[in-house]
């Protein structure tokens, strides 16, 4: 049951389920890097889902898009930085694959979602 109108977009549903995914694969990160990478990855995740939520607020598509742009680099960052945890051998080859095809998936959508917002102006 959606009380607000982000929580129905499959974007944003993605994002949370992506930084949910974030949280799996982090967990077993060694502690010592609980306030490097581990801290660094879940923020960049959990600010995806947020800047959609909060650019469904706006009041004008122009500022909504200009959120959407925030999420689509936040995900980037997740993706680099999923990359480094991979070289410094905190998570699998598959564990690197899974996150990167559901940052594809999101990417996708966040850029369709931001030129429909601007195909307006």
């Amino acid at each position: 049951m959606s009380e607000f109108k982000f929580e129905k977009l499959i974007v944003w549903q993605k994002a949370i389920e992506y930084a949910n995914s974030i949280y799996d694969v982090t967990d077993k990160f060694p502690s010592r890097e609980m306030y490097g990478i581990t801290s660094q990855v879940r923020r960049a995740a959990l600010s995806v889902s947020s800047n959609i939520a909060e650019g469904n607020s706006r009041a004008s598509k122009v500022e909504y898009a200009r959120f959407v742009e925030i999420a689509y680099g936040s995900l980037m960052e997740t993706v680099s930085q999923i990359h480094l945890s991979h070289r410094r051998q905190l998570c699998t080859q598959e564990q690197l694959q899974q996150l990167n095809e559901e940052a594809v998936v999101i990417a996708r959508m966040l850029s369709g979602l931001r030129n429909s917002l601007l195909s307006d102006h």
